[in-house]
């Protein structure tokens, strides 16, 4: 697996266009949302005991599954209960901004 560029505040950033991040924190994850439009949410019907089921970031435009918002304090205790890694760009390798991000557990 490739080496992934770890931040670990809202100052630091991409060394270049489309290099893969990856962080934990929630000031970084919530700012990268935030500044593409993004909710956080969950996929109804993947609840477990009364708990969010599967976590994703709600953009807008982006039609596709009917989505479940959720606070960010829901969102953030769900994330760290689990312990996920947020992995994602900031730009696309042409510069224009990058949606992509997925979810890790490091565990599995």
């Amino acid at each position: 697996m490739a080496q992934r560029h770890e931040i670990r505040s809202t100052d630091e950033h991409e060394n270049h266009p489309g290099e893969t991040l990856v962080t934990t924190e929630h000031d970084v994850i919530s700012n990268w949302a935030r500044e593409r439009g993004a909710e956080p949410a969950t996929v109804p019907g993947t609840e477990r005991d009364g708990r969010p089921g599967v976590l994703r970031l709600d953009f807008p435009g982006y039609g596709g599954q009917q989505l479940k918002h959720l606070d960010w304090d829901e969102w953030f205790r769900t994330f760290d209960e689990r312990g996920l890694r947020f992995i994602y760009q900031e730009h696309l390798k042409d510069g224009k901004p990058s949606n992509f991000f997925r979810l890790e557990n490091p565990n599995e």
